[in-house]
């Protein structure tokens, strides 16, 4: 969660539970096709993340053998003893039938490869463990933000796919994207964020091939992009405060425009999804949802016809405010 004046944030991606070639350009007179469709996307990890410690009894006394053996929270494990390791089950394997000796850890820690030598003890049951929770995968419902047909990728969410626990974003293997249906809403109050609530379609939209802090990133299906929505985006300086609106869907898969406000400019640093503030002033989002609910991550935001960005937190304390992250910054971010 993110603090702006004391006030708490959650990122509206709701969870079930990247480099192209091209040259990084952006131009202000850039139209692409607006989104606003309910998506799902079905993450799988590259490699398997560290999410928890845990000490075990091993019959004299509690011990951890991930943490003594010098493994972290947020640790990328990506190979053990050479071989590629990309789910839970391929880690427990190896652990299980290690008998004890030591094992070597390939692990990603802050883009940079190291080596840990692991040695799994017995726990009460006799088996072979390391104390460590880890994740292979998630899945979860969002907005598409909008389509480049000249360039071939759609972005989505407005902020990356992380881990629910560790905040940490996810190291992206393979994506599937797919379509999604809004079947209800569980509406969002002082405290705590609600959520849209729907299902995965057989829909399949395309792939992701990029997670970063700005969106997700990939390729799609032509056939699945909406056809009269084409909108350009807003050079960033373009960005007031006052009246915008967002365009989403809180019912079914077709999205209608929202009015919002923009109260207040925070920063228009690329590397940031926390650019500007906005405040819900439709009578029927208010009425529907309770304001900004979890699954609207992604929504577009429109200003004076220009696509100027996205949804990305809700602030817990106030449900029709939030942030959005600046449109010119997700298509800058692509290729990144």
């Amino acid at each position: 969660m993110k603090n702006f004046k004391k006030i708490f944030s959650v990122a509206l991606l709701m969870f079930i539970i990247i480099s192209f070639s091209c040259p990084n350009t952006f131009a202000a007179s850039d139209t692409v096709v607006l989104g606003g469709q309910p998506f799902g996307i079905k993450f799988y990890n590259r490699g398997v993340i560290v999410i928890e410690m845990q000490s075990f009894f091993n019959g004299q006394k509690y011990i951890c053998p991930a943490k003594n053996s010098g493994l972290k929270v947020n640790d990328i494990i990506t190979q053990i003893n050479g071989e590629t390791v990309n789910t839970n089950e391929a880690l427990q394997s190896k652990v299980l039938c290690s008998n004890g000796q030591d094992l070597t850890f390939t692990i990603e820690r802050n883009g940079k490869e190291i080596k840990k030598t692991v040695s799994p003890k017995k726990n009460m049951a006799g088996s072979y463990i390391i104390g460590a929770w880890i994740r292979d995968s998630c899945a979860g419902i969002g907005t598409i933000t909008y389509y480049d047909t000249n360039k071939n990728y759609f972005t989505a969410l407005g902020h990356g796919v992380c881990d629910s626990k560790t905040s940490a974003l996810l190291p992206l293997g393979f994506g599937q994207v797919v379509g999604a249906k809004i079947s209800g809403v569980t509406k969002s109050v002082s405290g705590k964020a609600g959520s849209l609530n729907g299902y995965f379609t057989d829909t399949s939209i395309g792939i992701l091939t990029s997670n970063t802090s700005n969106g997700v990133y990939g390729t799609t299906n032509d056939i699945f992009i909406p056809k009269g929505k084409n909108v350009e985006i807003a050079d960033k300086n373009e960005i007031k405060v006052g009246k915008a609106q967002i365009y989403t869907t809180i019912n079914g898969t077709n999205p209608k425009y929202y009015d919002i406000e923009i109260t207040k400019i925070c920063n228009t640093q690329q590397n940031s999804n926390e650019n500007f503030v906005i405040k819900v002033t439709s009578n029927e989002i208010i009425d529907e949802c309770g304001g900004i609910v979890q699954g609207m991550s992604g929504s577009p935001i429109i200003q004076n016809e220009k696509l100027v960005g996205a949804v990305t937190h809700v602030f817990l304390n106030n449900p029709c405010e939030g942030y959005g992250v600046i449109a010119q910054n997700m298509a800058l971010n692509y290729n990144k």
